[in-house]
């Protein structure tokens, strides 16, 4: 005599499959734009320095009549961890009233004559970073003349 199976609920090993290759797939896409989305986030920080040391060095020209040049700070370039903003360049900065609060990513520096006989520009400020540790540096560039932020390393983080 047959006998009828009773009514059993479960997921079979191949549909257990489908679901892990689908999820898969799905991380395969996510995890690359998360990370990118990261670097792009983190770059803001240089964005936001630069124009700030843009003002700073505006401010200083109104009241001293000159722009400053600011050694790099910190010394080294920061790899994929934040740095603290010490360095030969950190009492300029300070005079001109630039003092990031916390670490950062970036080496910042403010470079050109200090008494405006450049054509091109009487201060070119950069910040240099290495966010993904490939020793291939993202760098960030405004100028007096600039309100823009230039990204000089497009595909470098």
């Amino acid at each position: 005599m047959l006998t009828k199976l009773s009514n059993k609920k479960g997921f079979t090993l191949i549909e257990l499959m489908i679901v892990v290759a689908i999820i898969g797939i799905l991380s395969a896409i996510a995890i690359p734009n998360f990370v990118n989305f990261r670097y792009k986030a983190k770059t803001s920080e240089a964005k936001a320095n630069l124009g700030a040391i843009r003002s700073c060095e505006e401010a200083y020209k109104a009241e001293m009549e000159t722009y400053l040049v600011c050694n790099a700070t910190p010394a080294a370039v920061p790899g994929i961890l934040k740095a603290d903003f010490s360095g030969g360049g950190v009492a300029e900065f300070q005079t001109i009233g630039f003092v990031p609060s916390g670490q950062i990513y970036y080496q910042y520096e403010v470079a050109g004559d200090p008494n405006g006989a450049s054509l091109l520009y009487d201060f070119y400020a950069t910040a240099t970073g290495d966010l993904d540790g490939d020793t291939a540096n993202g760098a960030f560039a405004v100028t007096k003349d600039s309100s823009q932020v230039v990204n000089l390393a497009p595909a470098n983080y």
